[in-house]
């Protein structure tokens, strides 16, 4: 198979590349847009007058795409709209007409939504917010499309306030959200009734999940039909989710590619009489369109199901014509397609392991599948299914190692006692959420699928306690991302034809990986660092040298994700907790810690650590030993801190405050 002789692989590869150099530029559209048009205008006189010269044409044709692509970026970003809240007059407090969006899963503290901007002061205006709303205060739980005016000032989303944390201010920056709205009791909703596509889908959901509700399923079994069939995973509890994925089996409940691609088997399968009719083949693809994009409707129109039913659209596109088209070309035009409407798609870690899979699987199963061919049907198919699997892992491996730093290694049991199953388990679910809509879901098919869902969580639940195949806490970073992908390739074309050549590249490419690895391991090694963690009612301070880690503490209760964090990162194989001490000693610095006993040493030119909402006289304790500078951590009251602050202020002393600063380094 040769894939870059399709068009469409071009032109995506393309694309892509326009849409990477338009975020790392951010050229003006102007400009962008006249490239376009001029580089469009060049090739559409070349392709009238000179046919032949197909080097030239070739050339100007990649450049248009990749303006296409930086066009497309540029459009994209809500930022460049003139009507977006960015580009006018922010002052202090608005009136803000919000519209819901999304719902969020909420926390311990908020109901989380997703808002998009209708007005800002009665003046038409564009944005997105992320809306929280207290839950001990929240006059009401909103729902998709409700309308709510706010009188209040933005915030800006939290940055990590610890080292190696995950950013969820760039997450949802890459989502076109800048700020946050804080709505108590300084809101009130709007009785309007102006629906969208995506709230009408989510009243039928809500109306199902209602229905189901009633239906006398089990709780932690409905939690799984929820999300299985709604993609509603709000409601599974966290050892569930966590089971899931320790056992390799998360992607079975995130709706997505493969859940939409069993579904059109089963289509296809049940619709084949159809083609018997005159015109059966077109009825039969129209329905399958239909029934594919009303499932991805009903479950909420999320952007992992557009793209998955974009792309299955365009497969059965290619089944219905039954003409040798290459896979290649089916998923190179889906993906072009989907990243020319949504180009921010791009960064979308499930977009990227869902074409890493497919596309692995495309290119590695067929060789895989000719290693041994089973003589026996059964065999014949458990090997399949395990040619599959292996080869979606190997593809999305280094993109989830990167995100998930760890591996499961029993990948494939799951996959062998779910995967073949998948198909009943999806239409016998479809069934039960159609009866159960119109109030006729008889008992023995609750108890039934109840069952079935039981026995599938029983599996994943085995799966998930075999912690000794479950590797964890792996050190992946972007550098080992690209050299992991190219020694894949090495490998297709080694596996495709040996030579001594092949050979030659596949081990020097293993060389370099393995190379990166001790250099990474050697400056871990070099390495030593003070932090001061930022933890609620806590006092952290984490010290590195090489590859040991001391966390001092005098709580047990501390977030153990902060520290883990930190060992992944840094290449830690030894973490040991220690009692914290009054005063630390680091590169000819001092650090003391003040606790809420305001006992001191009166060293001068030290750095202080305020901690406890020590009661005592700052004004003094400066006069006293004249600190460097003065840190107050998150075991403080913010009150507490905001006169600290106010005092070092007046007093000239730097201050340093980590719940908005973030942890402290000593250098």
């Amino acid at each position: 198979m040769k894939p870059f002789q399709f068009i469409s692989v071009k032109l995506t590869l393309c694309l892509i590349t326009g849409i990477l150099i338009q975020t790392a530029f951010n050229f003006s559209a102007f400009y962008c847009l006249y490239a376009l048009i001029t580089s469009l205008l060049i090739l559409g006189i070349l392709l009238k007058t000179s046919k032949k010269r197909a080097l030239v044409f070739g050339i100007v044709a990649a450049f248009a795409s990749i303006l296409l692509g930086v066009t497309t970026a540029n459009f994209a970003t809500p930022k460049n709209n003139t009507l977006h809240y960015s580009n006018k007059t922010i002052t202090n407090t608005h009136l803000w007409h919000l519209k819901i969006h999304e719902v969020l899963k909420s926390n311990t503290y908020n109901h989380k939504y997703v808002a998009t901007l209708v007005t800002l002061d009665n003046q038409n205006a564009t944005g997105k917010f992320l809306l929280e709303t207290p839950i001990n205060s929240a006059k009401t739980i909103f729902n998709v499309d409700d309308e709510l005016v706010v009188y209040t000032k933005l915030s800006p989303v939290n940055s990590p306030l610890n080292p190696h944390q995950f950013n969820y201010a760039l997450y949802l920056k890459d989502l076109g959200i800048y700020h946050k709205i804080e709505a108590k009791d300084n809101y009130k909703l709007l009785l309007l009734n102006n629906k969208t596509l995506i709230g009408t889908a989510a009243i039928i959901r809500n109306n199902i999940i209602n229905k189901l509700n009633g239906a006398g399923f089990n709780p932690e079994e409905l939690s799984i039909i929820k999300a299985l069939l709604l993609g509603e995973r709000n409601t599974v509890q966290t050892k569930t989710l966590d089971a899931y994925k320790n056992a390799g089996a998360i992607h079975i409940l995130a709706l997505s590619g493969l859940h939409i691609g069993i579904l059109l088997l089963v289509l296809q399968f049940l619709l084949s009489p159809l083609e018997y009719l005159p015109k059966g083949k077109t009825i039969k693809l129209i329905i399958i369109v239909l029934f594919l994009w009303s499932f991805a409707f009903i479950a909420g129109l999320s952007s992992s199901l557009i793209r998955a039913v974009t792309m299955f659209t365009f497969v059965a596109y290619a089944m219905f014509l039954n003409r040798p088209t290459s896979s290649f070309n089916i998923l190179a035009l889906s993906l072009f397609f989907i990243l020319l409407c949504k180009p921010n798609l791009l960064f979308s870690v499930g977009l990227q392991m869902s074409y890493a899979a497919v596309f692995s699987i495309v290119l590695f199963n067929p060789i895989f599948k000719k290693l041994w061919e089973p003589k026996y049907y059964l065999t014949n198919k458990i090997w399949q299914l395990l040619t599959v699997s292996l080869a979606a892992q190997l593809g999305v491996l280094p993109i989830s190692l990167y995100y998930f730093h760890q591996f499961p290694s029993l990948f494939f049991i799951t996959n062998l006692a779910i995967i073949p199953f998948l198909g009943v388990i999806l239409s016998v679910g479809i069934v039960v959420v159609i009866l159960a809509l119109f109030n006729a879901l008889p008992n023995f098919l609750v108890t039934l699928y109840n069952g079935i869902i039981f026995s599938m969580n029983s599996v994943v639940k085995w799966v998930a306690t075999q912690e000794d195949f479950l590797i964890k806490a792996i050190s992946f970073n972007k550098i080992q991302i690209i050299l992991s992908y190219l020694i894949l390739l090495i490998l297709l074309l080694y596996m495709t034809k040996k030579t001594f050549k092949r050979t030659a590249w596949l081990l020097a490419s293993v060389l370099v990986f393995q190379s990166c690895i001790i250099y990474y391991n050697y400056k871990a090694l070099q390495k030593e660092e003070l932090h001061i963690l930022h933890q609620s009612k806590h006092t952290v301070l984490t010290h590195q040298t090489g590859k040991e880690l001391k966390v001092y503490t005098n709580n047990s209760h501390i977030n153990p994700q902060s520290i883990q964090n930190i060992a992944i990162a840094e290449r830690v194989n030894s973490i040991s907790n220690q009692k914290l001490k009054n005063n630390y000693s680091y590169k000819n610095k001092l650090l003391i810690i003040v606790d809420s006993l305001a006992v001191y040493p009166k060293n001068k030119n030290s750095i202080v650590l305020l901690t406890q909402s020590a009661k005592l006289n700052l004004d003094r304790l400066i006069t006293d030993i004249h600190p460097k500078q003065i840190i107050a951590d998150g075991s403080n009251y913010k009150t507490t801190v905001a006169l600290w602050k106010a005092t070092c202020l007046k007093r000239k002393i730097p201050f340093y405050y980590t719940g908005e600063n973030g942890y402290y380094t000593f250098h």
